[in-house]
Order: structure tokens, then sequence, then C-alpha cells
């Protein structure tokens, strides 16, 4: 019994092994991360916006009117927000905290700072 609980206890983290963390990242749990994104924009500093519908819906709409990409949003199990685009394309990003900074890390290891 105890092997399925740590396969699920695996799973659950593995989303967050993939991101190349730093010293003071700090996880956002799943339902503050929920209420931090859901009805809201997140600006970055290149200008590009997530949209975080309350449905569900997702938009990210890049800087300098070079459109827009559409799909619908999750948290996964291990914190993680996970984005089904309409194309077929699928990613997943990590948001944590650090000091009074919020980052989107990408399973690539790029940092983008979100906007204050």
């Amino acid at each position: 019994m105890i092997r399925p609980l740590l396969i699920l206890v695996t799973l659950a983290n593995a989303a967050q092994a993939e991101f190349a963390l730093r010293d003071g990242d700090e996880l956002i749990g799943q339902e503050a991360l929920d209420v931090r994104l859901r009805g809201n924009i997140l600006t970055f500093f290149d200008d590009g916006q997530s949209e975080y519908y309350v449905d569900g819906r997702y938009t990210y709409t890049y800087a300098n009117d070079g459109g827009t990409a559409y799909g619908y949003w999750r948290i996964d199990d291990g914190g993680a927000v996970c984005i089904e685009f309409v194309n077929g394309f699928a990613r997943c990003d990590l948001y944590v905290t650090n000091g009074a900074r919020l980052f989107l890390l990408d399973e690539g290891g790029s940092r983008f700072p979100v906007r204050p």
C-alpha cells in the first residue's frame, strides 16, 4: 500500500522538479495561486499579458500587436499552471515569489518577472 502512495507523491512533485528554482524562490500553494490568477491579468515586462479567466479560459496577448494565443488553464497537483492551447500545443509553467516579486518559470529554464 505504501508503493502507490509514494508514486502519487512523486508524480505530484514531478512538475516542480523540472523547473530551475533559485535561492529565495518560494512556491505558491494551489489555493493561493488560484486566487492570484483566476479572473486576473498578469503583465510581463515586455508588455505581454496572460489573462486567466474565471471559467478556465486563457489568453496570452503578445506585446507590440503580436497577436493572441487562446487556450484553457488549470493548476496541476504539483502547483504548475498548465495551458492547453487551442492549436494543440500545451505547456506548464511554475509561478514563484522571491521577496516581493512574482516570477513565471518555464520548463526551459527561463525566468520572467511579472510587473507589480
